[in-house]
C-alpha cells in the first residue's frame, strides 16, 4: 500500500487492503467437532506435529497457503492455514466457509 493510500485509509476514507487483512486476521475459525487437530512446523502431512489443538479449539489464520493435499470434514484442500510462526493445520478441518482463501496468501 502507497503513503497516499494509508494516509487516506488513516483518515477514514475508503477501506484498503490493509485494513482487509487485519480484519480477516482478527477474525477466528472453528476446528472441525470432534477433532483434536495436529498443528505442524509447515504446510504439509510430511512435516513435524508441533502441537496438538484440543477439541473445540478455535484459529486466527494469519495467512495460507497451499501443500499436501488432505480429505478431512469440510472435504479436500490443499490449503493450509498458518496460525502462528511454524505453525500450519490443513483447511479441510477449519470452517471457514468458504472453498477459497480467507486470509492473504503467505
Amino acid at each position: 500500500m502507497s503513503v497516499e493510500q494509508t494516509q487516506h485509509t488513516a483518515a477514514g476514507g475508503v477501506q484498503g487492503a490493509a485494513e482487509a487483512v487485519v480484519a480477516a486476521a482478527a477474525a477466528t475459525y472453528p476446528v472441525a467437532p470432534g477433532y483434536r487437530l495436529n498443528v505442524r512446523s509447515g504446510p504439509g502431512t510430511g512435516y513435524a506435529v508441533v502441537r496438538v489443538l484440543a477439541e473445540g479449539a478455535r484459529v486466527r489464520i494469519t495467512c495460507q497457503t497451499t501443500g499436501t493435499r488432505v480429505t478431512g470434514p469440510y472435504g479436500t484442500s490443499a490449503v493450509w492455514d498458518c496460525i502462528g510462526s511454524g505453525q500450519y493445520v490443513s483447511d479441510a478441518y477449519i470452517y471457514t466457509g468458504s472453498d477459497g482463501y480467507v486470509a492473504p496468501r503467505c
